[in-house]
């Protein structure tokens, strides 16, 4: 089976290219920006955003390769490179919020003051840049895309929040604000994170795809004109996109080749609707032994609860 680069991956890949450059070129600015003002809490973003452009670079990277068709070394192709920048995005966030947590805490005790005004003005530009990303990458699809959209809605509600505390900060002396607002945009930013990350690992696990349901999908399968039963039906995904699906159909021995191709047929017009991208039929007789030493016994007592 060859997968071959399709107009989505390129498309994706082209997004993730301009959204580096924005991210890495911003950073620049807001750590000069972040000189300037001597706010440390614009410089720890712009720490945190070098992590981004640098998780972006990787993503880029990645997703690039991920358009590959099969080879050797990669039959099914290299669609999963796309999740290993979904993953990296994910730990990355995830230990970038744990060490926002840990400087926000002290802050909370001894509030810093810092410049109003040029917390405004960069938070202005931050939320026109990050925006624009943000929002660029939403027409995306890939878990990759997924996970490095939520870096950029993290910097979109940071400078927001940057925005409202630099404006308060122009009248009143409440710095206490920053570190609060810091904290609570991280939890939802890491909560949501988090759910991106376990559906990626879900995939790297070979979990059934949370669009399918084994039990109905064995059902329609069974009310093909002709088979007997199925078993050994495995469904897994590829890239959270693409899936790919392989099961055993038993029908009698007396069908036509015909008939088989007719079942056949019918089964991938069946699982068009899914989708599958791929799918492998393996059509047994009736009384035929099937060893199946991939699945063992689970396959066996799987194959008599069909029948």
């Amino acid at each position: 089976m060859h997968f071959i680069p399709t107009k989505q991956n390129d498309d994706a890949r082209k997004r993730l290219r301009l959204v580096f450059f924005l991210n890495f070129g911003f950073t620049i600015i807001e750590a000069v920006g972040g000189v300037m003002t001597n706010s440390m809490a614009i410089l720890s973003d712009a720490l945190h955003d070098m992590g981004d452009s640098l998780t972006l670079g990787v993503a880029w990277y990645l997703h690039h390769k991920s358009g590959r068709g099969g080879d050797n070394k990669f039959s099914f192709g290299y669609q999963r490179f796309s999740l290993l920048g979904a993953l990296f995005s994910g730990m990355v966030l995830i230990i970038g919020s744990l060490f926002i947590f840990a400087n926000n805490i002290p802050r909370l005790f001894n509030p810093e003051p810092a410049s109003g005004e040029g917390m405004v003005l960069l938070a202005v530009l931050g939320i026109a840049v990050n925006g624009f990303a943000a929002f660029f990458l939403s027409k995306g699809k890939s878990l990759n895309e997924k996970m490095v959209s939520w870096h950029l809605i993290e910097d979109v509600l940071g400078w927001v929040a940057v925005l409202i505390v630099g404006g308060l900060f122009l009248f009143t002396d409440w710095y206490i604000l920053d570190p609060l607002l810091s904290m609570l945009i991280t939890s939802y930013v890491l909560f949501n994170v988090l759910r991106h990350t376990r559906k990626t690992v879900r995939i790297f696990m070979q979990g059934v795809p949370e669009t399918v349901h084994i039990p109905s999908l064995e059902h329609k399968l069974m009310t093909v004109d002709n088979v007997k039963s199925v078993h050994d039906l495995q469904v897994w995904s590829l890239d959270g996109i693409d899936h790919v699906m392989s099961v055993h159909v038993v029908v009698s021995p007396s069908l036509s080749v015909r008939q088989i191709f007719t079942i056949k047929q019918s089964v991938r017009g069946m699982l068009r609707k899914i989708p599958i991208s791929h799918t492998t039929i393996e059509i047994e007789f009736e009384d035929e032994d099937c060893h199946n030493e991939l699945s063992g016994i689970d396959a066996h007592a799987h194959h008599n609860h069909s029948h």
